[in-house]
């Protein structure tokens, strides 16, 4: 049974969630909070399988809630907003607290049911699975470090983030160059819906161009690229990003390692760099893109809101680097200079 707190100040919004809730024959409400004061007490107490957590509250804020609750009592936490438009600076930051995802709130139709309710549904049950017990996976034993690539190979710089992804991402951005003369790829657990308000952000917050990945899209160097829907990005053999359904059995969607896998085949060398994140999503990949040459950087635990990702890059010797996430940047940079210090060049 998936047990889920909600907190929210607004009747007609818990009334919303809690028959969302309902309407899962494997879920049931653990508590309702009406500020955010009230839910990190709620979670000391009883911590839940997965947390609805509102930005805009009496007492505490979701922001500040999210914060203490990841620093007290960590669990799982939902952003839950009645507008992401509006509230964009609090989901981001909620985000880089800890918050795993976004997701509108549902709203009672004429007849009392909850409408628009799957997304949420969807959200918590692919919640409740990331945040159960990890697959152990066994090393393989160490990898050879990878030779420099040849100068002339194009160069990215691929990244791939999940929980307190968008703060961990402000940072390594930060230590690149404005514009980036390599291109810098992007795949971060968020629902399409928030994608283009996290683009928006991460340029307000870093100084770089921001771009949201549509399909036929390029790698190019100036501008950062985020993978934008609720699909898996890929690059084709022709060097184009597309988006595919499959594998549809994968709970985190764009997922990193199907991102990583893609490159191996493509002409591009760099560096594959893993962050904060809840769940196992992008190690095989990053092991696969170091044997292949890539360069490969892990965040470590101590900077981590969640050192599932990473950890396990770790636990597959995948990374070649273990750096805090303050470092990352700047140890990508100097590694794309040194191996690539030439123009760079699309694949033809």
């Amino acid at each position: 049974m998936i047990r889920v707190g909600i907190v929210n100040d607004m009747r007609l919004a818990i009334e919303a969630l809690r028959r969302s809730v309902g309407a899962m024959p494997d879920a049931s409400v653990a508590w309702i909070a009406e500020n955010g004061q009230q839910a990190v007490e709620c979670c000391a107490r009883d911590a839940p399988d997965v947390v609805l957590m509102d930005m805009i509250m009496p007492v505490m804020d979701g922001v500040e809630a999210t914060r203490r609750i990841m620093a007290r009592s960590p669990c799982p936490i939902l952003v839950v907003t009645a507008t992401v438009e509006g509230n964009a600076s609090r989901v981001y930051e909620a985000l880089g607290a800890g918050a795993l995802d976004a997701v509108a709130t549902p709203v009672l139709g004429p007849d009392g049911a909850a409408l628009n309710a799957e997304p949420l549904i969807r959200k918590i049950r692919s919640i409740a699975l990331l945040a159960g017990p990890a697959v152990p996976v066994a090393p393989t034993g160490p990898v050879a470090l990878p030779a420099p690539a040849p100068p002339h190979r194009p160069a990215m710089v691929a990244i791939g983030s999940s929980t307190g992804g968008p703060a961990a991402l402000c940072l390594v951005l930060k230590a690149f160059p404005v514009p980036a003369p390599w291109p810098i790829v992007i795949v971060q657990h968020v629902d399409a819906d928030f994608a283009p308000g996290l683009a928006s952000w991460l340029a307000t917050e870093t100084g770089h161009r921001m771009e949201v990945i549509a399909p036929g899209h390029c790698p190019r160097p100036g501008a950062v690229q985020l993978a934008a829907t609720g699909d898996h990005l890929l690059l084709d053999r022709a060097g184009r990003f597309v988006y595919s359904r499959d594998p549809v059995d994968l709970p985190f969607r764009p997922s990193v390692n199907v991102f990583f896998d893609s490159l191996v085949d493509s002409a591009y060398g760099g560096v594959a760099i893993v962050l904060t994140g809840m769940g196992r999503d992008g190690a095989t990949g990053m092991q696969t893109l170091r044997r292949a040459g890539w360069h490969t950087i892990a965040q470590d635990r101590a900077t981590s809101v969640v050192w599932g990702m990473p950890g396990a890059c770790v636990d597959l010797n995948a990374a070649v680097e273990v750096l805090p996430v303050d470092q990352i940047g700047h140890a990508a940079v100097a590694r794309m200079r040194a191996d690539h210090p030439g123009p760079v060049h699309p694949p033809r």
